[in-house]
């Protein structure tokens, strides 16, 4: 249901801000950046395909992406009766 998969998205949040790293010459070069990445998950919550829709623009950044998609995998499973489901997931690199 709907209201599942609003309660998944929102387990998978908190692995995406613990687990997302700013890279270190980024921060010196005080560097920061948007991106979007597709990600698909399979039932049991195992990331099978991550596709960058929309780039930083920054190397460092973009370089970044795959390395945090291979740190979540695998996700929580996925709720019951969903076989797989994709997902646009916003990064955001910002300096405070």
């Amino acid at each position: 249901s709907a209201d599942d998969m609003s309660g998944w998205k929102k387990a998978v949040a908190k692995p995406v801000a613990t687990k997302q790293k700013y890279p270190r010459s980024a921060i010196s070069r005080e560097i920061e950046g948007r991106a979007k990445v597709r990600l698909t998950v399979s039932a049991d919550g195992a990331i099978t395909a991550h596709e960058i829709i929309e780039p930083t623009g920054e190397k460092v950044l973009d370089r970044e992406i795959p390395k945090l998609v291979n740190r979540l995998n695998p996700l929580p499973a996925l709720p019951a009766g969903q076989a797989e489901f994709s997902f646009l997931l916003p990064l955001n690199w910002r300096l405070d």
